[in-house]
């Protein structure tokens, strides 16, 4: 039996896909999520836009004013850290919240905060008031050893402390803040301002002080100081080209970071405050004016110094007399007062004014500092008067006065102001001319001849070629003059030859002793401290020591003339 199949017709396969009727929704749904997404894209970047625009410089100043302290770092010539701001705590309580008992809690506050007895805590914290400080600018241990006494409602808060790395030193100098932050005084008050400001105290502030320099006067001063028990004592180092401050030193001192502790002695800075009659330290200015303005045109013309010299019932006579005619040169090796007087009268009393008026001494120290005096000008300049200036006795100035005239009659002749800043290669303030170049040439010989022959010999330093005067002056009371105090000075330059720096020590009533031989004069109590600071700290300056120059005195080291046994290192 056969079956017939009929064949399957062949059916043709559609040559594109075939798609389920939804699928054709698809791309519109598609293109509207890219829509979407491009939109929220879009969105974003106009955002940020907006931002950069906008909002970004704020954030940017207000995270680098984060960063910054909130009182910018005062540093020396060199970088080292003079003051700085850190982070502390002020500690206070609420006595109205309190959970323990005063009687319980007093006691324990006194023994971490010794400022105040057990019977001061007790009193504030039964008061009642609703909150008070136990201590503004604590540090961390302290805050800690508080806060475990475990009474709540004692209260912490963040506040900046200023801190001084170097504790006293150059304290007069830097200064110094209060409780609200603020500069008092030293560059501290000065440079306010720009320490707080929020730009400008994210760079240190350099000033022109040399630290290594700073703190090994201050141990010489400081030793003499101690060792002649002197009232006070004062120091400076001058930059003679650029008039900047390398060093001040100031005794008595404080500590910066304990100014409720310091004296009002302490807190005064002598080399700015205090003036002196600094006696003989004055007769190379009254030497310079003679020779600059004509009055004295060689240096072998001889003065009569064989007796005191009488003007009306003034009599000027020499600490140390020679009693015979004097030259130039021996005029300052020997201190003569007499034939300095002498000179002095013939210059009259506008010239020497005239001199002193060009140095500074009529106005206050030309320094940056806030806290600064007037000299003691003298009201009517008398003949005598005129006479006793020559010498250092009628006029007062400060240390700081001193330091820059002998600045300018060293390096050429030009007076610039003296100053705590560092300044720039180049920057130097231009000055004032008060003597010729010649003339400053020639004060540098006749200095050089007082340390290599007269009374400056103890502050030779070795290679540094010293040059310098002494001055010993009686210390002016309401009486007159005193006969058992005095104010011993010694100023001095090196290297003479070429001058860098000036340095200036005093000492403010010294008392005699082994050590001195038992002289308070200037050449046994203060000369050698300027000796020793110069061979400490001339190399740290870039003054190489060399024996093999110096200052050709040859022209006038004939002119000296000495009795057999003569010990010009005696007087002042």
């Amino acid at each position: 039996m056969s079956v017939l199949v009929a064949r399957p017709v062949a059916t043709r396969r559609p040559t594109g896909q075939r798609h389920h009727p939804m699928s054709a929704i698809a791309p519109v749904r598609l293109m509207m999520l890219m829509l979407l997404i491009a939109a929220g894209v879009l969105l974003v970047l106009l955002r940020l836009a907006f931002l950069a625009a906008f909002a970004q410089p704020a954030t940017t100043r207000e995270g680098a004013a984060a960063l910054v302290p909130l009182r910018g770092d005062i540093v020396d010539r060199n970088g080292a850290p003079l003051a700085r701001t850190i982070d502390a705590w002020s500690i206070g309580i609420h006595p109205n919240k309190m959970v323990n008992k005063p009687e319980e809690l007093a006691p324990k506050l006194a023994a971490l905060m010794p400022e105040h007895d057990s019977g001061w805590y007790l009193a504030r914290l039964r008061s009642g008031t609703s909150f008070f400080y136990l201590q503004r600018r604590a540090m961390p241990e302290l805050v800690k050893a508080v806060n475990a006494l475990g009474e709540p409602a004692v209260d912490f808060a963040r506040e900046p402390e200023r801190l001084y790395p170097q504790s006293s030193m150059a304290a007069h100098a830097i200064g110094f803040i209060n409780a609200n932050g603020n500069g008092m005084s030293g560059m501290e008050r000065v440079l306010n301002e720009r320490l707080t400001n929020p730009i400008e105290r994210s760079t240190p502030i350099a000033l022109s002080l040399d630290s290594r320099v700073q703190a090994a006067f201050e141990s010489e001063l400081g030793n003499a100081m101690l060792s002649f028990k002197a009232k006070a004592a004062a120091g400076v180092m001058l930059d003679v080209q650029t008039g900047e401050v390398i060093a001040m030193v100031s005794f008595p001192m404080y500590n910066p970071n304990r100014v409720r502790d310091a004296t009002q002695d302490g807190l005064r800075n002598n080399v700015t405050q205090s003036v002196y009659e600094l006696g003989s330290t004055f007769k190379p200015i009254t030497m310079a004016a003679a020779i600059d303005s004509g009055v004295v045109t060689s240096m072998s013309r001889r003065f009569d110094a064989r007796e005191p010299l009488q003007i009306g019932r003034f009599k000027i006579k020499d600490d140390h007399p020679q009693r015979r005619y004097l030259d130039i040169p021996e005029t300052l090796v020997h201190s003569s007062n007499i034939v300095t007087a002498r000179i002095a009268d013939e210059l009259g009393a506008d010239r020497m004014q005239a001199m002193f008026r060009k140095l500074g001494f009529d106005t206050a120290p030309d320094i940056e500092l806030r806290e600064k005096q007037r000299p003691l000008w003298p009201n009517y300049w008398a003949r005598v008067t005129v006479m006793t200036s020559g010498f250092g006795h009628g006029i007062a100035v400060t240390p700081l006065h001193l330091a820059s005239a002998y600045a300018a009659l060293v390096n050429g002749g030009i007076w610039r102001p003296a100053t705590l800043m560092r300044v720039a290669p180049g920057k130097a303030s231009e000055g004032r001319r008060v003597i010729s170049p010649a003339t400053s040439d020639r004060i540098r010989q006749l200095l050089r001849l007082v340390v290599l022959d007269g009374t400056g010999r103890k502050g030779e330093s070795p290679g540094y070629r010293v040059g310098g005067k002494t001055g010993t002056a009686e210390i002016a009371m309401k009486s007159g003059y005193s006969h058992s105090r005095n104010v011993s000075t010694f100023a001095a330059a090196f290297p003479m030859d070429a001058p860098r720096y000036v340095v200036i020590a005093m000492l403010d009533s010294p008392v005699a002793n082994a050590q001195s031989a038992g002289q308070t004069t200037a050449a046994w109590t203060v000369a050698p401290v300027v000796s020793r600071v110069i061979a400490r700290t001339g190399q740290m300056l870039g003054v190489m020591p060399d024996m093999r120059r110096d200052v050709d005195v040859s022209e006038l080291t004939p002119l000296l003339w000495h009795a057999p046994g003569e010990n010009t290192a005696d007087p002042e």
